[in-house]
Parts: C-alpha cells; sequence; structure tokens
C-alpha cells in the first residue's frame, strides 16, 4: 500500500539566500513550508566563499560570509520548516487537484501546491584551469576558492581571474601574504570599479591581458607558472614570463547546471527563468527567487535576493488563496511573533 505523501503549501528548492529568506517569511504568511537542497548543507553559492567580508547587506554591519550563512538558517529555521538535504530536484507530475509531485535524485517524491525555485545559476561547479596535468596539482598548492586565508600568510600567491571574486581575493590576500600576483587575459577588470581602482593602486603585481600558459612544478606542487601575453583575439603569444610561486588560485567562474528541470515546459534563458512582478513562471504554481528570477529591474544582490524571497512567497500565497492579504503584515505587528517576542522578554529579564 503506497504511504500518502504529506501536503505542504510551498516548497522551496535551494538553500541559498534566497531560498533561506523565503523559508522565514513563508512561515510569517503562515504557510507549510519545506526547503529542498542538492548540497549536504545549507548556504548555496555563498559556500564558495565562507572568509569573504559582506558590507551590502542592509542593516548588517561589516560580517564574514560563513557567519550570514549560519544567521540566514537561524532565521529560517524560525517557524520550523521542513528542511531536506542531499536531494536534487529532477522531476514534475502535476495532478488532477492541481496540486504538484516533485521527485529527486533519490527516488523520494514531494507533494506540495507551489514551488519557489531558488535556484542561483542552478549546481555550481569551478571553471577549471584548462591545462593538461593541472589536475594533479589541486590536492596541493592549485585552488580553485579560498577556505582559511591563514593558509596563505607569508606566501607569494598568483591569483588568475579579472571578476569581483577575484578582485576581492586579492584585496583579502594583500594583507597576508608575501606578495599578490593578478593575472587577467583581458586589460580591463570587470569587478567593481571602487576595489579594482584600490587593486591597481596597491602594492600588487598585476599582469594585463595575459593569461597561464604552463606550470612547472617538482612532483605534485607548482613552484612556477609561465604566463603568455593574450592578443586581440584571445590566443596566448610568444611574449612570455616566468613567475615564482607558493599557491595559485584559478577563478575563471563558476558553470550552473540547472539539470532535469529545463525538461518542466519553463520558458528559460541560458542562466536564468522571466518571471513577472509576482514571481511567477509561465508554469501556474511555479515561483522563482534570487539569482535563477529575471525581470527588467533585476538586482543582483543578496539585498535583492531577499526581495525575491517575499514577492515569490506572496506570489504563492495568493496564488492557493486570491482573498488573501498581498503581504505580511510585518514582524512588529504580525500575531506569528507574539509568543517569540515573550520569550525574547523572558530572555532579556532572565540576563
Amino acid at each position: 500500500m503506497a504511504v500518502e505523501l504529506e501536503l505542504y503549501d510551498v516548497t522551496i528548492v535551494g538553500g541559498g539566500p534566497a531560498g533561506l529568506y523565503a523559508a522565514f517569511y513563508s512561515g510569517m504568511r503562515d504557510m507549510k513550508t519545506k526547503l529542498i537542497e542538492a548540497k549536504d548543507e545549507l548556504g548555496g553559492r555563498m559556500l564558495i566563499y565562507p572568509e569573504k567580508m559582506i558590507w551590502d547587506v542592509g542593516g548588517v554591519t561589516p560580517i564574514r560570509c560563513e557567519k550570514l550563512i549560519q544567521q540566514l538558517i537561524e532565521q529560517a529555521q524560525t517557524f520550523e520548516p521542513t528542511i531536506v538535504l542531499s536531494q536534487q530536484v529532477t522531476g514534475l507530475k502535476r495532478l488532477e487537484d492541481g496540486t504538484m509531485i516533485v521527485t529527486s535524485n533519490t527516488g523520494e517524491s514531494h507533494h506540495t501546491r507551489t514551488l519557489i525555485l531558488a535556484l542561483g545559476y542552478g549546481v555550481m561547479k569551478h571553471a577549471k584551469l584548462e591545462l593538461e596535468g593541472a589536475d594533479r596539482y589541486e590536492v596541493t598548492n592549485l585552488h580553485y576558492t579560498v577556505t582559511e586565508l591563514e593558509g596563505y600568510r607569508g606566501k607569494h600567491v598568483l591569483l588568475s581571474g579579472g571578476g569581483d571574486t577575484a578582485v576581492d581575493w586579492a584585496m583579502e590576500l594583500e594583507s597576508i601574504a608575501a606578495s599578490v600576483t593578478v593575472v587577467h587575459r583581458r586589460e580591463r577588470f570587470g569587478g567593481h570599479e571602487k576595489n579594482v581602482k584600490y587593486m591597481m593602486e596597491s602594492s600588487m603585481n598585476i599582469h594585463t591581458p595575459y593569461a597561464i600558459a604552463q606550470l612547472h612544478g617538482s612532483g605534485n606542487a607548482i613552484e612556477a607558472v609561465t604566463i603568455a601575453r593574450v592578443d586581440a583575439e584571445g590566443r596566448l603569444t610568444e611574449e612570455t614570463k616566468r613567475l615564482e610561486v607558493d599557491i595559485v588560485i584559478i577563478n575563471h567562474g563558476l558553470l550552473g547546471d540547472f539539470g532535469p528541470i529545463v525538461d518542466w515546459g519553463l520558458e528559460m534563458g541560458k542562466w536564468d527563468i522571466p518571471v513577472d512582478e509576482r514571481m511567477a513562471t509561465n508554469i501556474p504554481g511555479i515561483f522563482v527567487a534570487g539569482d535563477t528570477a529575471n525581470y527588467s529591474s533585476k538586482l543582483h544582490l543578496i539585498a535583492g535576493a531577499f526581495t525575491d524571497a517575499a514577492l515569490a512567497v506572496n506570489g504563492a500565497k495568493l496564488y492557493m488563496d486570491p482573498a488573501a492579504s498581498k503581504m505580511a503584515y510585518v514582524s512588529s505587528h504580525n500575531a506569528r511573533f507574539n509568543e517569540k517576542n515573550k520569550a525574547l522578554h523572558i530572555t532579556e529579564e532572565d540576563a
């Protein structure tokens, strides 16, 4: 006899900032909530740079990313949503009553009235250095992310990349490493102007337009790197430089994969899903939040992900109940916080 699946008002796919805030906000709207994350931990794309400092979240003073992740997780658990880890959503089936069955790569099924896709850019993987034999150095001193800054103290670091993350890491490492060399295959960097200006005026060694042409090492460790000038057509020239290094960091971006979701019939761009003002997709009952959402005034910031999440939850609530209020009462007037506020007051008095 088949086991009857528990029905949820909303199932959120993705455990990054948009998904975590959606889990919190859906609790404010008294919705029975489930969150499914493909990885074995929550945090989404933020897990890639746990030690970076985050400055641009409203009302939050500069905070290390890993701490912000933890606070988002704690907030998401306020109304005790069901959280499922290590499951990648794969299949979708619409039932006669309009509800949906979502299946995962583990074979498990989830029953829901609505869906919020907070997928970021899909399952993210680092773009690897495309040089033969580079992979053998990954166990020693060829890195694709920075996890513990202290490991770079006093080292001669070469960083290849030109986007925001590459520029941010170069700035973080400047005061820790013995030297920082940045290599970018274009003349101009793609990071925020203020940070790029700081980097260009710093003591860092900047090589543009150059790219890594060869790694030199004995055993499994890189000892030096040959970089080559890149011509106007993007090809490596014979103009080269050899640089002695202790550590090489590759930051050539991330490759996203939405997986089987692309076969659901959603209107999709290459990296995102078009939505309307309620974050609704072309499939009734399916909404989007965060980097996955594409609309004309899209803001690719964590702060923007929070707004997307609230809009998507409100859209899902109105989809289920068109007579519902268009948004949740703010927390200072929301009855769902009454008992929680009492508990906080008691704790403060005890302190």
